[in-house]
């Protein structure tokens, strides 16, 4: 009976500073966030290790074999890390990583700043400027800590507390499925959406990339047959075309570079 009072006296602690630390989240205003700055992290790093000890489903693509890829797309991040207007520009991870599976259109963040890009989707578009506003979206999502704000509304205080002691780990599995498909329980909101489409123009905007570039990914989506299942849940690409350009018309309007050149070289790199 002791045994059973000092567990649940120290669950009971742990529980009183996990909430007393809850507060309205500054990142994404009006939302509640269960998640510290360090959880984000914290919990980046173990869904990183669930991805790289899952070949099967997430066939990372090798940095050794694979130096050029690497180069070019840690460039494309750092073009974006560098202009001093991501949040946590110093403190998350923002580590790249490609995925090889040329039929995925999709890319995704772990909270943390861990970032993963599918061949399919590199190979897929036109420019860097569409590539470099899928990057800056992605960005947008982790900076702004939607995923570990979805995670406190999905799942409960008991179970988050369990992941973050080393404990429910299974649930990582599904957690890592959700972020890659952009589907079930992790599917962002919509305001989550409109939002990560805002700061990716406003990233891109402060490079010399041309800001509207994750509106030329869906304008190129528009074009092509079918649309992919982890599109059907978010708002529809005409909607978010408007407002990603009454963005851009709001910062000036300026015009920047597509740089198909070194694009085609990232495209070539690839396997």
């Amino acid at each position: 009976m002791q045994l059973k009072t000092n567990h649940l006296f120290l669950f009971s602690l742990l529980l009183f500073i996990f909430l007393s630390s809850c507060k309205k989240d500054e990142d994404s205003p009006g939302t509640i966030n269960l998640f510290t700055v360090e959880d984000d992290m914290a919990f980046g790093e173990q869904l990183k290790q669930e991805i790289e000890n899952d070949p099967a489903n997430y066939p990372l693509l090798s940095e050794t074999q694979y130096q050029d890829a690497y180069q070019h797309i840690r460039r494309i991040r750092d073009s974006i890390l560098n202009t001093g207007e991501v949040g946590y520009d110093d403190r998350f991870a923002w580590e790249v990583y490609i995925i090889e599976n040329d039929s995925v259109l999709n890319a995704f963040a772990a909270p943390g700043g861990y970032m993963y890009y599918y061949t399919g989707l590199i190979k897929f578009l036109d420019n860097e400027a569409q590539f470099a506003g899928v990057m800056a979206h992605e960005i947008a999502h982790a900076a702004r800590r939607h995923s570990t704000n979805t995670l406190t509304k999905v799942y409960g205080v008991q179970i988050l507390l369990g992941v973050l002691l080393g404990q429910n780990t299974n649930i990582l599995v599904d957690v890592a499925a959700d972020l890659a498909l952009g589907l079930g329980n992790l599917a962002f909101s919509r305001d989550h959406e409109y939002e990560a489409d805002e700061y990716a123009v406003k990233y891109l905007y402060a490079t010399s990339y041309d800001a509207r570039g994750i509106a030329g990914f869906f304008e190129k989506l528009d074009s092509s047959p079918g649309i992919p299942e982890f599109l059907s849940t978010h708002p529809s690409p005409d909607n978010r075309l408007d407002k990603i350009y009454e963005h851009w018309n709001e910062l000036g309007g300026k015009e920047g570079n597509n740089y198909e050149a070194s694009y085609a070289d990232f495209q070539a790199s690839l396997p």
